[in-house]
């Protein structure tokens, strides 16, 4: 594989051997280490330069990536107001993220 292009998480990643990439958490591997399979391949690029392109996935073509690491992203905080009223609410969200290793 030369270059691919995958879903995960609602979003899609053009992938390449060695690359190092940041998704949604998965639930597919647990631990720092594990293996995780995408299956999910809209387009596939091979070294000879043959072009594969999914209707909407590729078939039969799957993608191994290795979980590095889990965690949280940066606070995010969220501020809501409404004039004339004295109402202010202030909370914060901190986003889930994976960051996976593609295999070559």
């Amino acid at each position: 594989m030369k270059l691919a292009i995958i879903e995960t998480g609602g979003k899609q990643y053009r992938v390449s051997p060695g690359q190092v990439i940041t998704t949604e958490k998965l639930s597919g591997a647990d631990t720092k280490g594990g293996k995780i399979t995408f299956d999910k391949v809209l387009l596939l690029v091979d070294d000879g330069d043959r072009v594969e392109i999914g209707m909407p996935y590729v078939i039969g073509a799957k993608i191994e990536g290795e979980l590095l690491q889990e965690g949280r992203g940066n606070k995010l905080v969220v501020m809501t107001y409404k004039a004339k009223t004295r109402f202010r609410k202030k909370y914060g969200h901190r986003q889930p993220f994976a960051k996976i290793k593609i295999a070559g």
